[in-house]
């Protein structure tokens, strides 16, 4: 089987904006004067929720104080949600956000190589174009196939609706694909839709449960800046390229495609 398309995560895997993300959650309280902090700790806890209105939700519904203040909670979590994804695109802009190692590296092979591109995310396509115009100065659907986003999808991951979504604009099967994930959401929503994974940990997700990665390391790799390998094998790689993700794809017996996949309806807007 030979390798036709890649599919990205974004937060985390294209690059490491999860800490931009807690201090825009932070940002907000503060200026809404909520009596909420997320700590570092707290926020390795609080990624495992998929979406930021979802954590606003089971924060909420735990929050009896500020619950009993709220009329209409469904709006009060969209305008919180609104103001700080627009605190998030803010300190990102004003940052110095880079792509991870070796992302852009494995984007330019894949385009020569007429690889499919594809973005799996549960952030918003706004956070998305702002990322991208930040560090290349390009539009994602300039560089991506298909692009499927929170603003497209509502089942957030460990649901695989993203992944069945992309892998429909995509018009590929999920047995030519690979998925690069950060989260253990990310890794059982891809594997749900029959995708074999790579996961680049980082400081917020390094401890997460990997199980039925092809891969696991630390990041993507560089000819001059190796990856660390801690699950799975890089076949004498130091990097992940088109020829590492073919050896994947042809030679690694991935448990739940074995399986008879959960029906998962997927919800769109």
């Amino acid at each position: 089987m030979k390798l036709k398309g890649i599919i990205f995560d974004v937060d985390g895997t294209i690059a490491d904006t999860e800490e931009i993300h807690r201090q825009a959650f932070n940002q907000t309280f503060e200026e809404s004067n909520i009596n909420w902090h997320w700590s570092v700790d707290d926020y390795r806890k609080i990624l495992f929720i998929s979406g930021g209105k979802e954590r606003f939700k089971k924060f909420l519904h735990e929050d009896e104080v500020l619950k009993s203040k709220i009329e209409n909670p469904e709006r009060f979590v969209l305008e919180l949600h609104k103001q700080k994804s627009e605190c998030y695109r803010s300190i990102l802009a004003s940052g110095d956000i880079q792509l991870r190692p070796g992302v852009i590296r494995l984007i330019d092979e894949a385009r020569d190589k007429g690889i499919q591109l594809g973005i799996a995310t549960s952030s918003s396509m706004a956070n998305l174009t702002t990322l991208f115009n930040k560090t290349l100065n390009i539009e994602p659907n300039e560089l991506f196939n298909s692009i499927v986003t929170s603003d497209t999808v509502q089942d957030k991951k460990p649901s695989p609706a993203v992944y069945q979504c992309v892998l429909a604009g995509l018009g590929l099967n999920a047995n030519t694909c690979i998925a690069i994930e950060d989260t253990q959401n990310g890794n059982l929503s891809a594997l749900t839709a029959g995708l074999q994974t790579i996961i680049t940990t980082h400081d917020y997700t390094i401890d997460n449960n990997f199980t039925g990665a092809a891969l696991v390391a630390d990041h993507l790799g560089e000819p001059d800046d190796a990856f660390t390998v801690s699950q799975g094998t890089g076949y004498s790689k130091s990097y992940v390229d088109i020829e590492l993700l073919n050896k994947i794809i042809s030679t690694t017996d991935v448990q739940s495609k074995n399986k008879a996949p959960n029906v998962v309806s997927i919800n769109t807007r």
